[in-house]
Parts: structure tokens; sequence; C-alpha cells
């Protein structure tokens, strides 16, 4: 067991607003605000105090007439937002008035948005592996790119100058950036990989993989130093804490595995009565926000997320 228990005393607090299940949640980047996506074609922006109480406040985006399967907030302005959805529209919002500031048209079905970790570009996945770059200040592709493979998470390095996407093949393609030059092909997983997370420190990244396994990789030597082995079924959703010590990954067993990075060890599981779709740490403090596919007694969706790391429930 590690010295000390980091998660022990720890509690969740449950958040209600969405009229349909969840898909994602993410964090601002000064850890204030916390935005939820959902299959009622809404986003929330949920007004978070890590040590507070109080009525939290929570704002609607209201336009996509699809699903908002993702969501990220631009990496250098607290209340920037961009969200992506089955409507085939990625579309930017401002998290004080929630209106929609910028659209964009695309043509497919989007189902995976990201930054780049300098805010300048955003780059949206769709249903038929195809990937487009939108400059953020135009907010007009200035990239297309369709794949022969499955095409699962995309993600920036730090520093943007690798662009990593996580195959139906079990490989993690590393392309150079912004060239889209292919770099690297990582054998990661015997079974298609789902999801990536970047350790916030820039030495990891982690995949999590169909066969249920996580794998940490060194960012500089491209190797893979450990496996996390917990969970039972395929790995939706992983992420580094603000440290990069511990890392959370979830599926569809009934808890949310908390392991540390460096010993590769679990420290806590978090119970959940359903399969998980996203898990988010904060990034300032030890808050993991996360969402699934909840139901009520009479099995309609419960519209809910959670955010674990509260003193009292």
């Amino acid at each position: 067991m590690e010295a000390t228990l980091p998660f022990k005393n720890l509690h969740s607090r449950e958040y209600q607003g969405h009229k349909k299940k969840v898909h994602s949640v993410a964090w601002n980047c000064s850890g204030t605000k916390l935005a939820s996506g959902s299959v009622d074609q809404t986003a929330r922006v949920w007004h978070i105090e890590p040590h507070g109480h109080g009525k939290v406040k929570d704002i609607e985006l209201k336009g996509h007439t699809d699903s908002v399967d993702q969501l990220c907030w631009d990496p250098k302005h607290a209340d920037l937002i961009a969200t992506a959805s089955g409507d085939k529209t990625v579309r930017l919002w401002d998290a004080r008035s929630g209106k929609c500031s910028q659209q964009a048209e695309l043509s497919g079905e989007n189902i995976n948005i990201t930054y780049k970790p300098d805010g300048t570009h955003v780059a949206v996945g769709n249903r038929d592996d195809e990937l487009t770059i939108l400059d953020v200040r135009k907010f007009r592709p200035i990239h297309k790119r369709k794949f022969s493979y499955e095409v699962n998470e995309i993600a920036w390095n730090m520093t943007g100058e690798m662009f990593f996407l996580t195959t139906g093949n079990g490989t993690v393609e590393v392309l150079a950036y912004p060239s889209l030059r292919p770099l690297d092909t990582l054998m990661a997983h015997t079974a298609g990989c789902y999801c990536i997370a970047i350790d916030p420190i820039g030495r990891y990244f982690a995949v999590g993989s169909a066969d249920s396994l996580v794998s940490l990789w060194d960012i500089s030597q491209m190797l893979c130093e450990r496996t996390f082995t917990k969970l039972e079924w395929p790995v939706r959703t992983i992420s580094f804490n603000y440290t990069g010590d511990y890392i959370a990954s979830a599926s569809e067993d009934l808890f949310i595995d908390i392991s540390n990075v460096r010993t590769g060890r679990t420290v806590h599981q978090i119970p959940c009565r359903a399969a998980m779709n996203s898990v988010e740490w904060n990034p300032k403090y030890n808050l993991l926000a996360y969402a699934g596919d909840d139901k009520n007694k009479y099995q309609a969706d419960e519209g809910v997320f959670r955010i674990f790391g509260f003193e009292s429930a």
C-alpha cells in the first residue's frame, strides 16, 4: 500500500441538469468551470468552487441539433469552449454569455475535438475517420485528411509538434505537426486503442484499449514503460491528474480506477453505477469529474455527472 492514502476520505457530489446522458466532461484552464456535453443536444457550463459548497450556477449552451459528443476548452482562455456534435457542426462559445461566437459546418458526424496546447488550432475527428484542423481565429479548415483506418481519439503533445491518433488496429500513429507526416507507428495493444491522454508534465502519454489495459509511454523514447491492469472491460476514458502522479481510467467496470503512475499500483477506486463515458481531472486540484450511462429506476437516462474529491459529500 502507499504510505499515504491520498483519496481515502473524499466524497463525490452529483450535478443534475441535462435531460439525457452526459457524454463528455471537461475543465477550463483555470479549473473553475466544468463543461458537460449531452445526448440532449446541449452543453452546460458549471461554476465549481474547489472548496466551496453553495448553489452551483450553470449556463446552457443551446444550438446544436444533435448529440454534443465532445467538448474542449481553449487552453489559454478560461471562458472559450469548443463543442463537436453529430449535427456536423463545430461551435465556439463564450461561457460567460452562453452565446455561440463561431460555427463551422464540416462533412461528417463529429465525435472528437481537441485544442492545440497554444490555443491556435482545433482538431476534429468524425465517424468517417476524417480529421479536420481548424484555425481558431478564422474558424475555417486549414487541413483535411481522411485515414484508411479507424481513428478513435486524437491529441497533440505539449509542444504541439506531434499529433497522435489512436486506431482500431491497436496502434498509435504519431504524426509531425503541422505537416501531418508520419513519424512512427506504435504497436500499442492487441485490440483497438480507444483513448489517449497526455501527462501535463510532458513526460508520458497513456493509451486505453479494448483489451482492457492502459499502457504508459515515455514520450521522448516512444517506449512502453508499464501497463495498468485493473479494469476488465474495454477502456473508454483516461485522464492524468494535474501533477502527473495519478491516472484515472474507466470502462464498463463499475468503478473508476485511480493508479499511481510511477508504481502502477491502484491507490483508490471510485464506485460507479454504470459504464463511464468520460473522466477528467481538474488542472489545478485533485477533483475528478466523471459521467456515464446512469439510468434511474425507470431505466431512463439520468443526465447527471459527478465530481470526486470533496472533503464532504
